[in-house]
């Protein structure tokens, strides 16, 4: 079976309530508190009578808990053939999760079930030895705030190397590739996982007396027309940006996707590919660049034969 009453909300909140009371006796207010910050507004009514009344005798006279354990929740067997199937992907394993306890689990599904279109083919090479030591090399000094000397091909084949202070790592699911936010002495750079050769940690730096790049956030206002099932695709299509979606009618609904001016050219593409589904609102620079991608295309088709 997919799901488990074990794991509803009726039982979580009281695994939270128990928790809790196995530390310390509650109150009435602190034991409704608990119930109205994780539970549905009338389970109010429901969890703490019965919890008081004895009709789920878990709480004492006192409000203590009776258990002499904290409760826990055991992973089902299908959560574990799920995370099996995660761990599986090359890009979690990258971050070197610890899969201990699921070694004799059959995992709920294969990588290759899953045919991907509309995404660029020459993604970063996640099985090869040295992207995976530089990963994790890049991984390991955002943690602990370490400098970091990093050498890298150019878009033209050029090799650089210099000091840097990494950020940030961010994935694009349209290019299939990762990329690291670094700060030199001289500029702030993103660069291509796949085009760094080798990485070596330097000494700590201090936090305080250096703070990430402040990126150039511009918001894009979309008018979405729920047809063809455009909202779900939307959401899929956009589901790496932070974003609000407002209901505004039937069968449309606002969308605010808020994106790095670096990622202009990318979200506009993407934007486009929904024609008539999505249209844009603002900001009026945006507006603009969707007219001449389009007055462009326009004047290539004219000249077809």
């Amino acid at each position: 079976m997919l799901f488990s009453e074990i794991y509803g909300s009726y039982f979580r909140v009281v695994a939270a309530i128990l928790t809790e009371a196995a530390d310390a006796p509650l109150t009435q207010a602190r034991l409704t508190a608990i119930v109205r910050e994780k539970a549905f507004s009338e389970s109010t009514l429901a969890i703490p009578r019965a919890l008081q009344t004895g009709e789920w005798p878990l709480l004492d006279d006192s409000m203590w808990s009776v258990l002499q354990h904290k409760p826990t929740m055991p992973l089902t067997l299908l959560e574990k053939r799920w995370l099996k199937a995660l761990l599986a992907d090359p890009r979690i394993a990258l971050f070197d999760v610890d899969a201990s306890g699921l070694e004799n689990v059959q995992p709920l599904y294969s990588p290759d079930v899953f045919v991907t279109f509309d995404r660029y083919a020459d993604g970063d090479p996640y099985d090869d030895p040295t992207y995976i030591a530089c990963f994790r090399t890049v991984l390991q000094a955002i943690r602990e705030k370490r400098k970091l000397r990093i050498s890298f091909r150019g878009k033209n084949g050029t090799r650089h190397s210099f000091v840097c202070i990494p950020h940030r790592l961010e994935y694009s699911a349209k290019d299939d590739k990762f990329r690291l936010l670094a700060s030199g002495k001289r500029a702030v750079n993103w660069i291509n996982l796949g085009r760094v050769s080798s990485c070596t940690l330097l000494d700590p730096y201090p936090p305080a007396a250096f703070s990430p790049p402040q990126t150039h956030t511009e918001e894009l206002v979309l008018m979405l027309h729920d047809e063809r099932n455009g909202l779900e695709r939307v959401l899929l299509h956009f589901s790496h940006f932070e974003k609000e979606t407002r209901r505004k009618s039937v069968g449309e609904y606002e969308i605010r996707i808020r994106y790095d001016r670096d990622d202009e050219t990318e979200l506009l593409i993407r934007v486009l590919s929904f024609g008539p589904v999505l249209e844009v609102k603002a900001p009026d620079r945006f507006i603009q660049l969707v007219r001449e991608r389009v007055q462009k295309q326009l004047r290539y088709a004219s000249r077809l034969p």
